[in-house]
C-alpha cells in the first residue's frame, strides 16, 4: 500500500521525521541492519527508513531500526502475506444450489 493512499502517516507521533528518525539513523550508524544470507550486515547506507520492528503503535527505540528500501519493502510484503494466511479464506463460489426439481 503507498503511502499516499494509507492513514499510517497519521498514527506516527510529532516529530517522527525531524526528531526520531535522525536519532535512529545514528544509533543504526547510518546504515540498514538487516542481515543477509552468510549472517554478515547489510552495508547500505542510501535510502535508508526507520522500520517498526514489531508493534507499529509503540514508536520506543527498542521497537525501531534501520532498514534499507529494499529490506523495508521485503519486510513489509512478509508481513502482509502472513496477515493474509491467518485471515479465514472467503468461498470462492457460491454455494450449490438445489435443482429445483428436487425442491
Amino acid at each position: 500500500m503507498a503511502w499516499s493512499s494509507s492513514g499510517r502517516r497519521a498514527q506516527l507521533p510529532k516529530g517522527w521525521s525531524s526528531r526520531i528518525v535522525p536519532r535512529i539513523l545514528a544509533r543504526d550508524g547510518h546504515r540498514c541492519v538487516a542481515r543477509l544470507t552468510d549472517g554478515t550486515r547489510c552495508t547500505e547506507t542510501e535510502r535508508l527508513e526507520v522500520d517498526h520492528i514489531g508493534d507499529p503503535l509503540n514508536h520506543g527505540d527498542a521497537n525501531l531500526q534501520t532498514l534499507c528500501r529494499r529490506h523495508h519493502k521485503r519486510k513489509t510484503q512478509a508481513e502482509s502475506a502472513q496477515a493474509r494466511r491467518a485471515r479465514p479464506k472467503e468461498r470462492r463460489r457460491r454455494p450449490a444450489e438445489r435443482h429445483p426439481g428436487l425442491l
